[in-house]
């Protein structure tokens, strides 16, 4: 599911090299050093680096996930994200979310199924459409767009809780929006429950972007959410099982933030 045409999440991938070398507050891990030429510790928790241009994996994302999308099965699978699952009791039925990125609409159609309404949007027209299936093979009703983070149609103040699950092909800038815009868009009091991967990913390299700018750290998300009510976050290792694209032991991160 990607948010930005320049900016692609790739599945089986380490480190390629002329992908952003630094990123403020995040310290690499040793290993990836070695796929960041000119990249050398310097003193505890920093890094130096020769300059080098951020990386663009594709010039058309939509294309690209729209032939990734194009295969048999379901890229992630059809279940639900296991950290979203295991936060239902903070969802109740009648509630209004949105699922950010949605994909083939594995998150969108489980949060139906709990009783919610639910919008999703997601770039890939082809993931659209399989997720407007899996819908339907469910008897569900979810609202679907095909849009782009910066082309949705936020709404203000309209929903009570927001799914962003491995919203991470999102650069530093690209990603300051995507929160400000699911601020906005939440109630006050509302709920955005998030996972992503963390830098320590690009050494297991069983799913998410190479690209250390576009991970997470804990010290990063409770800077971007100070104004929040910040009701869970932690950083940990996991086995995950969602589909061909997201399989293994991965380095994960979790958070549930209260608007204010």
């Amino acid at each position: 599911m990607v948010l930005q045409a320049a900016h692609l999440r790739t599945g089986r991938h380490g480190a390629m090299p002329g992908f952003p070398c630094r990123d403020r507050g995040v310290q690499p891990p040793r290993t990836w050093l070695r796929s960041c030429p000119g990249a050398t510790l310097a003193g505890k928790g920093r890094m130096r680096t020769m300059p080098t241009a951020p990386a663009t994996a594709f010039a058309d994302a939509a294309d690209t996930w729209n032939r990734r999308f194009e295969a048999g099965g379901y890229l992630f699978g059809t279940e639900p994200n296991a950290w979203l699952h295991e936060r239902r009791g903070l969802l109740q039925p009648g509630q209004r979310v949105l699922s950010v990125a949605d994909g083939e609409g594995r998150n969108s159609v489980w949060l139906a199924q709990q009783g919610l309404s639910v919008d999703a949007f997601d770039i890939s027209p082809v993931g659209v459409a399989k997720a407007r299936a899996l819908a339907a093979e469910r008897s569900v009703t979810v609202h679907f767009a095909v849009s782009d983070v910066d082309g949705f149609a936020w709404p203000a103040a309209a929903y009570d809780a927001v799914a962003a699950i491995f919203v991470q092909f999102a650069d530093p800038a690209l990603r300051e929006r995507l929160f400000a815009h699911i601020g906005a868009s939440l109630k006050p009091g509302g709920l955005l429950l998030l996972q992503g991967y963390t830098p320590n990913q690009l050494e297991y390299k069983t799913g998410g972007p190479p690209f250390l700018a576009h991970l997470y750290t804990v010290p990063m998300l409770r800077e971007a959410f100070a104004g929040w009510d910040v009701l869970e976050l932690r950083d940990y290792e996991a086995v995950i099982d969602e589909g061909a694209g997201h399989k293994g032991m991965s380095a994960l991160v979790g958070m549930v933030a209260r608007r204010r």
